[in-house]
């Protein structure tokens, strides 16, 4: 199957290249770098051995429509620029926020300008969007912090276990989740032994995304606190979320309901009673990992979830709804094994 990647020289293109090299089903036939064109793929990503005659193609629509599948990998307000001019036939995952948001007041309070509409949300781990990804022409790839957040809280929203309005996330992230761009806050000597948070107070775009996923899980209205946090390591999110319980129940209690809720998830591990999960862990893979536990104490419950921000947070993410949208198994090409420490 011919494959495009436009804004293929960002961190998440670069995964995404990584990814398809090794993908059974999909061939590599346009590589896209607007701001690179004509640059050599291994100048930019000198990890891409593979691919080192190659040099990044002009982004040209012309090409996008020789391809079956294209991956959006660039800056928000891109793809809905690019998108009317493609082929209907042809099928699109967009790792932007473009087509997220089911709400235009939302998407101008958090991002500005106008709203471009809403594709089918690409979170295969929710109950019901696996057939809606299935069926889609079109698919809006979820955000990474989204993603860690929304697997984390599902099963105990879904069973109305805790208070919708009283979700409160501190999640931290490695610098690659902010982009390539060049950044004197992104410095190494800026970041290295420091941790700070941004975009503090809860204006973090991923906010009204998370609240759209589990409010229409949940039947009900969910309102979070979000508070992000920029972690001295390059890959990675570590993700606590806690609510206050609506009912009485044990750590095992919600161990079991998480059980049972993520039975049949190949990408999603709750771990053995006394681990915890660790960034270090998920690099490279697919997967994320949580754990459990009532804090008696606070009458909360609290869970721990980590992944790869541009693997399960982007890049992989998008591969495993392209495999579920052209009917192939949907670990194709992908692994739920991290690469360690």
């Amino acid at each position: 199957m011919k494959i495009g990647v436009v804004g293929a020289s960002g961190y998440s293109g670069g995964e995404l290249l990584r990814l398809l090299l090794g993908h059974p089903n999909f061939s590599l036939e346009y590589i896209a770098a607007g701001s690179q064109a004509g640059a050599s793929i291994n100048s930019v990503h000198p990890q891409l051995t593979p691919l080192s005659n190659s040099r990044f193609e002009a982004t040209e629509v012309s090409r996008m429509n020789d391809c079956e599948l294209i991956f959006f990998a660039l800056p928000h307000g891109e793809s809905a620029r690019l998108i009317a001019e493609i082929n209907s036939n042809i099928k699109v995952v967009d790792l932007g926020a473009d087509f997220r948001l089911e709400s235009s007041s939302a998407w101008e309070k958090y991002y500005g300008g106008a709203h471009a509409g809403s594709w089918v949300y690409g979170l295969p781990e929710i109950p019901g969007q696996r057939q809606k990804i299935a069926d889609a022409q079109r698919v809006a790839n979820p955000g990474c912090y989204a993603t860690s957040i929304a697997i984390a809280a599902a099963p105990a929203v879904s069973a109305h276990l805790v208070e919708n309005d009283d979700l409160v996330v501190v999640a931290a992230s490695g610098t690659t989740g902010a982009g390539r761009k060049a950044s004197t806050s992104l410095l190494a000597s800026e970041i290295m032994g420091s941790l700070t948070s941004y975009k503090f107070g809860g204006v973090h775009q991923h906010t009204p995304e998370i609240e759209q996923t589990l409010s229409a899980l949940s039947g009900d209205s969910v309102k979070i606190s979000f508070t992000p946090i920029l972690a001295p390591m390059s890959r990675g999110i570590l993700a606590t979320v806690t609510s206050r319980l609506t009912k009485n129940a044990t750590t095992q209690d919600v161990y079991d309901l998480y059980r049972d809720f993520y039975a049949n998830e190949p990408f999603v591990a709750l771990l053995e009673p006394g681990q915890l999960p660790k960034t270090s862990s998920v690099v490279g893979s697919n997967s994320v990992q949580l754990q459990i536990a009532v804090d008696e104490h606070a009458n909360r419950l609290v869970i721990s979830a980590a992944l790869d921000n541009l693997g399960k947070g982007a890049a992989s993410q998008a591969i495993q709804n392209a495999n579920i949208m052209v009917g192939l198994a949907e670990e194709n090409g992908l692994s739920a094994a991290g690469i360690g420490s």
